[in-house]
């Protein structure tokens, strides 16, 4: 049997690969969450805008199942450039269908990049650092007579020091600020108070950093149980090991249905006065996807225990005579955690975030998200360093015990959810009597 070595690639070939990686990544974080905003953009009630990111999560988790069967499959037994071509023509028709709609949209107009806002506002206040004495309300510069009407009680005390950005003081420059220029000397009232909103609710979104580190743990971990497992589907169909994750996506995909068409309005019909809120659904999300971690610890163990029955523990690759789709179970747990937890984080950065802030406020779920898979990847190295738990051959390593350490993790982070979550006060809920006491701890 003769042997086929692929030539290097040349460099031209290299940069064409890595020129595609970037305006692909270019692409994905100009419209993926950019369109969730904007989508959001065209209803003005925070119910119909909750609706309609859980449906864009629908179409998000059914376009990545998609992806990994009917394109992957493509391009492993037809044609990579089939593949490719397909992709190029897909979005071709999405282009076209978004422009379409072109003169229906309801298009917000940009008032210039908030990361500079948030500076302006740190460099005025840090300026009069050293201002003292004691100033009433009308020392405070608002910026108009709507604002200071809607603003008359002057800035909240909460951050007391980023009041200072606002307040006037002798050589502040009043008129380029009345003239709609923006200083860096003072800044509105009201600049000040949607920096103080991002910063309260920036502890609620930093819990979702260890959240989505136990997932990503969870997907590399799975894909290392498969590959030792019998992974036939009847007697001629393997499954490939990659494409387990699909499980997950559809199980998320067939959830937010079944959440969005059967489960809430149940809800709101025999527990009316327990509103499903944004922080409730995330928190139940939290609590869920410790659940994956243990079911993924109980059926590695069940794994261990077949592999010591059969002596297989000193026979690397050899296949446990155990079904790969035990591990569908916590696939599908896990997402049914992420149905609740993902479209909940959505809706609620969008329904919080200040308007100046309302275009980032979704993209915000994905920042986590890549953390979260470069900590989850430093930190499998570290247990693989430090303990006995991941050596090359799993089936002589503790794997259930990685599993239960992420369990154990997801609880101290569900735990400071949760204290975030009861200082956390909603400021944009639709019904008067959701406020402080529609937290997830009651």
């Amino acid at each position: 049997m003769g042997s086929f070595q692929c030539s290097s690639p040349s460099k031209l070939q290299f940069a064409a690969l890595y020129i595609a990686l970037v305006l692909g990544s270019l692409g994905i974080g100009g419209t993926r969450f950019t369109i969730a905003t904007m989508g959001a953009d065209q209803f003005d009630k925070p119910k119909d805008q909750g609706i309609f990111f859980t449906w864009y999560v629908l179409a998000l988790y059914v376009a990545n199942s998609i992806s990994l069967t009917a394109i992957v499959y493509i391009q492993d037994n037809v044609s990579w450039g089939l593949a490719f071509g397909i992709c190029v023509v897909a979005n071709a028709i999405a282009l076209i269908l978004f422009l379409s709609g072109k003169r229906f949209y309801r298009c917000m107009k940009p008032n210039g990049s908030p990361f500079i806002s948030i500076l302006r506002i740190a460099f005025a206040a840090v300026r009069k650092r050293n201002v003292s004495g004691t100033y009433g309300n009308q020392d405070y510069y608002y910026g108009s007579v709507e604002t200071t009407n809607i603003l008359k009680n002057g800035p909240s005390k909460s951050f007391r020091f980023l009041n200072r950005a606002a307040l006037k003081i002798e050589g502040d420059d009043n008129q380029s600020s009345c003239s709609g220029a923006r200083s860096w000397k003072l800044c509105t009232v009201q600049e000040v108070e949607d920096l103080k909103t991002l910063l309260k609710i920036m502890p609620l979104w930093s819990s979702s950093i260890l959240l989505s580190t136990t997932i990503g743990m969870l997907y590399s971990l799975v894909i290392l149980q498969v590959l030792t497992m019998d992974r036939h589907l009847g007697s001629h169909f393997k499954i490939p090991a990659g494409s387990f994750q699909l499980f997950n996506l559809l199980a998320t995909a067939l959830s937010i249905f079944i959440i969005d068409r059967f489960l809430h309005p149940t809800w709101q019909k025999f527990i009316p006065h327990w509103t499903l809120t944004p922080l409730r659904r995330i928190g139940i999300g939290h609590v869920i996807n410790i659940l994956a971690m243990v079911v993924s610890a109980l059926i590695e163990k069940i794994r261990l225990h077949v592999v010591r029955i059969h002596q297989l523990s000193k026979q690397p690759g050899s296949v446990v005579p155990m079904s790969g789709l035990w591990l569908v179970v916590p696939l599908t747990v896990l997402g049914i955690g992420e149905a609740l937890h993902f479209p909940g984080q959505i809706a609620l950065y969008y329904q919080e975030f200040p308007k100046s802030l309302k275009s980032t406020s979704t993209a915000m779920t994905s920042l986590p998200i890549a953390i979260a898979f470069y900590l989850s990847t430093a930190l499998t190295d570290l247990v693989r360093r430090t303990t006995g738990w991941l050596p090359d051959n799993i089936n002589e390593g503790r794997l259930d015990n990685v599993f239960w350490m992420s369990a154990v993790i997801g609880g101290v982070n569900l735990g400071y959810y949760l204290v975030c979550a009861k200082l956390f006060k909603y400021q944009n809920l639709e019904k008067p009597n959701d406020t402080a006491g529609d937290h997830l701890p009651h």
